[in-house]
């Protein structure tokens, strides 16, 4: 419908929904380049540019948080307003929040898989997390690829070397807690079946 298509400045304000000045200062700053000009030296676009940025302009800002624990359900709330502030003081479009609580370890959390869904159906613009233990204890590096791959930028807002000892502990912590929670789980779980027969 729309193959090598060409339109005008007037037409491509039109359909973004600014102004032809915007345009023009746009094709400055090289977000939005004219395809050619006419002999009477007017602009003209190619639509496909244009639905780009429409569809760029849909996509989400996503602010997520994770707390470990059911008892640091205040600091999750506390965080996501951290974000959530920071991405308006930023001028950060269609905001949103994934809240999640569990182990950094977890794979399984609702909030992670509902973003890992978002960032690969090209819903998202922008993924800004407190610090990357946030989002993932171990390997976040490889979901920051992904984001990259789909052009998402990702923000930390505390971009924080720690400590390499504090981050040592930190994580064994962290891998111990969920060990503990497995194994008394399983205990649980064979102690009912006892009780049960």
């Amino acid at each position: 419908m729309f193959e090598n298509k060409s339109i005008s400045i007037g037409k491509a304000a039109k359909m973004l929904g600014c102004s032809v000045v915007t345009l023009r200062r746009w094709e400055k700053l090289g977000k939005l380049i004219s395809i050619f000009r006419t002999f009477g030296n007017h602009r003209r676009y190619n639509i496909h540019d244009i639905i780009k940025i429409l569809n760029k302009n849909k996509q989400k800002t996503i602010c997520y948080s994770r707390v470990s624990s059911h008892d640091q359900k205040k600091d999750l709330l506390v965080q996501n307003e951290k974000l959530i502030k920071f991405a308006q003081e930023n001028n950060y479009q269609n905001i949103e929040s994934i809240m999640d609580l569990g182990s950094g370890l977890n794979y399984k959390k609702k909030g992670l898989n509902n973003l890992i869904n978002m960032i690969l159906n090209k819903e998202i613009s922008h993924l800004i997390i407190n610090h990357k233990e946030r989002l993932l204890r171990f390997r976040s590096e490889l979901l920051f690829k992904i984001c990259a791959f789909h052009n998402i930028e990702v923000i930390i807002v505390e971009n924080k070397i720690k400590d390499f000892n504090q981050d040592l502990t930190e994580s064994v912590i962290e891998i111990m807690t969920v060990f503990c929670a497995k194994l008394y789980g399983s205990r649980s779980h064979k102690n009912k079946k006892q009780l049960s027969q």
